[in-house]
């Protein structure tokens, strides 16, 4: 499977619940990207730290805030850029602009086509599948976002400066999983977390081969060249 990495500090978003009488201590580290000379590697913000638990986990039904996301278009964009969600849940993609967005993505987990709709207007999709689903407008050829769908409640997406805690992580056995956009492949250690939790974890993702190459439409062709965003 392939998908994230992480320090508690002001900004961090902490994307896991409480796990109740059996939660234990927090897993915390940084994730940095390693860019060309001269290049900007990113947005880290926009990576995803996530563990996949080596055993039982606990059932993704006990987490339903964890279930339901959404990601609006706003401005011709995806806000957010990147959500994290369990696998199994949906994900809701509001119309805020004032004209018309269609959603869709061609990923091999699983393909869907939300159809053209307006302002005011909402429809949403499932991901089944632990993995990493491209979401497009077949309208707007810069609108780009991305649904990580991930196997446990154990996951975060750093700050701006990298850092990133996971909290009420169980003693056990993991991997963990650093996921970006820009990198090549998804970085993937196995890690023990004791009872106390575990710091200082450090991982970098290789993005230097990068290049942002246009994705093509619903239909698998190129976008218009001719045609302008009017609306």
């Amino acid at each position: 499977m392939v998908l994230a990495r992480g320090l508690i500090g002001a900004g961090i978003t902490i994307a896991c619940l409480s796990t109740g009488a059996h939660a234990q201590g927090s897993v915390s580290g940084e994730l940095s990207l390693l860019d060309r000379r001269g290049s900007s590697g990113g947005d880290v913000r926009s990576g995803i730290v996530f563990l996949e638990p080596e055993g039982t986990v606990a059932r993704n039904a006990e987490f339903p805030a964890l279930m339901s996301a959404t990601i609006a278009m706003r401005d011709r964009e995806f806000v957010p850029h990147v959500r994290a969600i369990l696998a199994g849940g949906s994900v809701q993609f509001p119309n805020q602009d004032p004209f018309s967005h269609n959603v869709f993505s061609n990923g091999q987990l699983g393909a869907f086509d939300l159809g053209l709709y307006r302002r005011g207007s909402s429809k949403s999709a499932t991901f089944a599948r632990v993995g990493v689903y491209p979401v497009y407008c077949n309208i707007h050829s810069k609108m780009v976002s991305f649904v990580i769908a991930v196997p446990s409640p154990y996951f975060a997406q750093p700050a701006g400066n990298g850092r990133y805690v996971i909290v009420n992580v169980p003693a056990g056995r993991y991997l963990l999983h650093a996921w970006h956009e820009r990198a090549g492949t998804e970085l993937i250690r196995e890690i023990d977390v004791p009872p106390s939790g575990i710091s200082g974890l450090r991982s970098v993702l290789d993005v230097s081969a990068y290049f942002d190459n246009p994705h093509l439409n619903k239909f698998g062709l190129p976008y218009a060249a001719t045609r302008a965003d009017r609306y």
